[in-house]
């Protein structure tokens, strides 16, 4: 083939399939489907391929031939709701209509296949209000959602509640660093959204029989990798399987912060000079400890948005993995470092003073809503509810990353 037009254009790209293997009894459960390009091009890896198509603008269109011949492939060889198909999804690919030629294969999938969507902790940084609504789509066909290459980068771990996955993929590196205390940190992380959640461990990156032991311990319970099983085509005799439990599902709210906690919580009345140091105290948390949080903040006007305040982000946005601010008149990037978003005067959160902070081991909101005072800036009212309580603090902090725009 000429070039990666003509890839494209033909849909040829050739799925392969690896094994998932259940690490206590040994059997394979499913499958991750890989792409691959013509063999004897420079397309033939898919980091290439990728690239390729990136660069000509196609890689969303990629991706959907990618998961549609996985799809068509895996339908072929008898697969059914009971044997687990995993895929891995590009960012881009979210924004991007189905093409017309491929629709039919993935409309056949979601009625025929057992599903685990693989998302990325870039993606959720790029796009997050995309992410929410593709991993919604995911669950409205029954099918789940992996969150891949965990501790790769530090903002998976800081990430990870808002995905909710079923499936956390722990990356290649932790098993070839087991003593090494980012590991520690990586695997208690884990541990603890697993324990809450109910969601399953993969280990990635198991060749040998020791680093499957080593899997163990992290508390994996599948494994993947050149020991369990190379990429390949299916066998003709598909193994006997059940689908992997899917965690509990957090219904779509398309309520503010303030009406998700103020539901469930106390509120109280005071002024803005009362809720100013409980403000900055949350600000606080995020600039502290060894795996800093997520901070998310309304500040209802720009104005409101001061230098100082600014100073502050840009601080935290230093060793932070993700902050954002929100508000009337805010940019794209109010700060260095700090996600924007500017609220149309249609947007209720425009009444809202909200501060909300989650991290692998904490999580904390304050709640605010305005009352409408035109006086003194300092004794402004305020109805204010506060919680740690980390179902309340993750519902209001989706509210907020609902409202932000994807990176350009």
């Amino acid at each position: 083939m000429q070039d990666i037009h003509a890839v494209l254009d033909q849909r040829a790209i050739t799925p392969v399939f690896q094994p998932l293997v259940d690490l206590t009894f040994g059997r394979v459960i499913g499958y991750e489907a890989l792409s691959r390009g013509p063999a004897g091009t420079p397309w033939r890896e898919p980091m290439a391929l990728f690239a390729a198509a990136r660069k000509v603008g196609r890689d969303a269109e990629l991706d959907w031939i990618c998961r549609a011949n996985a799809y068509r492939e895996a339908m072929r060889a008898g697969f059914g709701r009971e044997l687990n198909l995993f895929v891995n999804m590009e960012p881009t690919a979210w924004r991007a209509e189905c093409p017309a030629d491929l629709t039919p294969i993935v409309d056949q999938a979601r009625n025929r296949l057992r599903v685990v969507t693989e998302m990325t902790e870039r993606a959720i940084a790029d796009d997050p209000a995309s992410l929410l609504a593709a991993t919604a789509n995911c669950r409205e066909n029954g099918w789940g959602v992996a969150l891949d290459d965990v501790g790769a980068d530090p903002m998976s771990l800081a990430l990870m509640p808002f995905v909710h996955p079923d499936v956390v993929k722990l990356d290649m590196q932790l098993l070839q660093a087991p003593g090494d205390q980012n590991t520690a940190r990586v695997v208690a992380a884990v541990a603890a959204y697993a324990e809450a959640s109910g969601a399953l461990v993969l280990a990635e990156g198991v060749e040998t029989a020791e680093q499957m032991a080593v899997a163990r311990s992290m508390g994996a319970t599948i494994g993947q990798g050149w020991h369990l099983g190379r990429p390949g085509p299916l066998p003709e005799e598909l193994p006997e399987a059940s689908a992997l439990p899917l965690v509990r599902r957090s219904p779509g709210d398309a309520r503010t912060p303030f009406d998700i906690v103020a539901a469930e919580r106390p509120v109280t009345r005071t002024s803005k000079s009362q809720l100013m140091p409980m403000s900055r105290h949350l600000e606080a948390l995020a600039g502290t400890g060894p795996e800093p949080p997520v901070l998310l903040a309304c500040f209802q006007n720009a104005r409101h948005f001061t230098p100082a305040t600014a100073r502050r982000f840009t601080r935290i946005a230093a060793h932070s993995p993700f902050v954002a601010a929100v508000g009337t008149g805010l940019g794209d990037e109010p700060a260095p470092g700090v996600r924007g978003a500017h609220l149309p005067a249609a947007d209720n959160l425009r009444d809202e003073w909200n501060v909300i902070v989650v991290g692998p081991h904490r999580a904390a909101a304050l709640v605010a809503r305005d009352l409408g005072d035109t006086g003194p800036e300092a004794e402004r009212r305020f109805d204010f509810a506060l919680t740690h309580d980390r179902r309340l603090v993750v519902a209001a902090a989706r509210a907020m990353l609902h409202r932000l725009a994807p990176v350009s």
